[in-house]
């Protein structure tokens, strides 16, 4: 990733740390990470859902906290796509990442913590639709350009594929962003990667001790 002095994504030198996403683990820091405003979601309709998710998860005895192996799939799947972030993601009660890579703290590029409301974001649209989501540039379409994460630390790219156990149940999803757009012309190879990982994320998940 290119960077130089007036990059708004690398932290001037003498300026203060990155803003967060909002993250439950920070709330009650003394001086709290930008939390953008929240969006009503459906959760009467999604409660059925969401408890046949959690007992999938249970009964495979998969973790829903952070996970080193997670944390490990999540870093090979952001390196080789070259980005900046990579996620387990489980949707649970907020958007859960048991896998999670990011920048060192002190890089000056923003720290995510490991929760999300569950209506931040574009993975909630690869939940709805199932299969992988490429945005090579979140602005080339206002339907994905107008996103909170967009307005809060200005991610220009974003690739997500969804978890899908053979139940049928979708548990979460793997995805990379990066605060950089991408080319076209690579977008088809950056999906693949990400559809790859959730494959491999997949099959960990049922070679797990099930309970």
């Amino acid at each position: 990733m290119s960077q130089h002095p007036s990059d708004p994504y690398r932290a001037p030198h003498a300026a203060p740390p990155a803003r967060s996403l909002p993250r439950r683990d920070m709330r009650d820091a003394a001086r709290g990470p930008f939390t953008p405003p929240g969006v009503a979601g459906p959760q009467a309709q999604q409660a059925p859902e969401l408890a046949q998710r959690y007992e999938l998860l249970h009964r495979l005895g998969v973790p829903t906290t952070a996970n080193e192996d997670f944390d490990d799939l999540a870093r090979d799947m952001a390196t080789l796509a070259g980005f900046l972030y990579g996620f387990v993601n489980l949707f649970l009660k907020e958007q859960t990442f048991v896998g999670l890579h990011q920048p060192p703290v002190d890089s000056g590029f923003v720290i995510v913590g490991r929760t999300m409301s569950r209506d931040h974001g574009w993975c909630p649209e690869v939940m709805a639709r199932r299969k992988a989501l490429p945005l090579h540039d979140v602005h080339a379409s206002p339907r994905f350009s107008g996103n909170t994460v967009v307005d809060a630390v200005g991610i220009r790219s974003y690739f997500g594929a969804p978890l899908i156990h053979d139940s049928g149940t979708v548990l979460g999803t793997v995805c990379v962003i990066d605060p950089e757009k991408r080319p076209l012309s690579e977008a088809r190879r950056l999906r693949d990667i990400v559809i790859a990982a959730g494959a491999q994320v997949m099959d960990h998940i049922v070679r797990a001790p099930a309970r």
